[in-house]
């Protein structure tokens, strides 16, 4: 079967997050599919099952080394793109993803890719101690003034709200305080920003094996715009931002924030470029 790989929310090859995405041309199971992703390394891989049905949508599945999600960002925005690029020959300028989670649409603008994420769930808060010593950093680095918390836009993250990039850039994975977590409460992966200017500066650890660094990711965006919206970040209800993520990993990520909430109605968009940087066949 084809497959490509993509760079995903990169502005340029080799930034971003990877991303594999199948086009199978057999009835694949999802015992296959999940070996694959494994066997590719990335956060996730994605499997275009269909040609365009009824309701316009492509269905498609995504699997991250470990277990199958029924939503991630740069999965839907890369399957987006070569959906988009290779089989549709660029004449279309909407692609609509059937995931686990719903149906995901994306708009293509230009050289930009804008995906409308489902509306946010909050969850329960958590004290500054739990996730001080998850991420190695002290009490002090984390913000009072907004909560940590549970989100979710179809794949859960926490939120942490940190002081400073200088916090940002010294978090680092404490396992043994992650696994507790995870064991104590929920397995998501957990989401630090702090502000950098103008934008916003964010990192994602993952809950997946060996709890690695994730260097763009859509989801977790998603529900930190939700996170902003709810809790009048910005002191507005419409707002638009830019988020830097993935330097401190050698790979450059750059989102596109969009977020309106009317009448208790949440409208978040995330965008981003994807460039596709290989090709081949797989083998049966």
């Amino acid at each position: 079967m084809r497959f490509h790989i993509v760079d995903c929310f990169a502005e340029q090859k080799y930034q971003g997050n990877q991303l594999a995405v199948f086009i199978p041309d057999y009835k694949i199971s999802a015992g296959e599919m999940q070996q694959i992703a494994k066997e590719m390394g990335f956060s996730e891989t994605s499997f275009i099952l269909s040609d365009k049905q009824e309701n316009g949508g492509y269905n498609v599945r995504i699997f991250t080394p470990d277990v199958e999600v029924p939503f991630a960002g740069h999965p839907t925005i890369g399957t987006a793109y070569i959906i988009h690029k290779i089989i549709e020959k660029g004449k279309t300028d909407k692609v609509i993803l059937n995931l686990k989670a719903g149906a995901i649409p994306v708009t293509i603008d230009n050289e930009n890719l804008i995906m409308t994420q489902n509306e946010p769930e909050f969850g329960e808060t958590f004290d500054k101690k739990t996730l001080a010593e998850v991420i190695s950093i002290n009490e002090s680095d984390i913000r009072t003034d907004y909560p940590i918390q549970w989100v979710s836009t179809g794949l859960e993250a926490i939120i942490v709200p940190l002081k400073s990039v200088d916090a940002i850039e010294k978090c680092r994975v404490n396992h043994i305080s992650f696994q507790n977590f995870i064991d104590n409460y929920y397995r998501c992966n957990i989401l630090v920003f702090a502000e950098d200017y103008q934008d916003l500066r964010v990192r994602v650890f993952m809950d997946d094996t060996g709890f690695l660094e994730d260097p763009a990711t859509g989801s977790a965006n998603g529900n930190l715009a939700g996170y902003l919206l709810k809790h009048n970040y910005f002191n507005k209800h419409n707002i638009q931002y830019r988020v830097s993520q993935g330097s401190e990993m050698g790979r450059p990520s750059v989102l596109d924030i969009e977020g309106e909430l009317v009448d208790g109605k949440f409208t978040i968009l995330v965008g981003g470029k994807a460039i596709i940087v290989a090709e081949g066949n797989w083998n049966y």
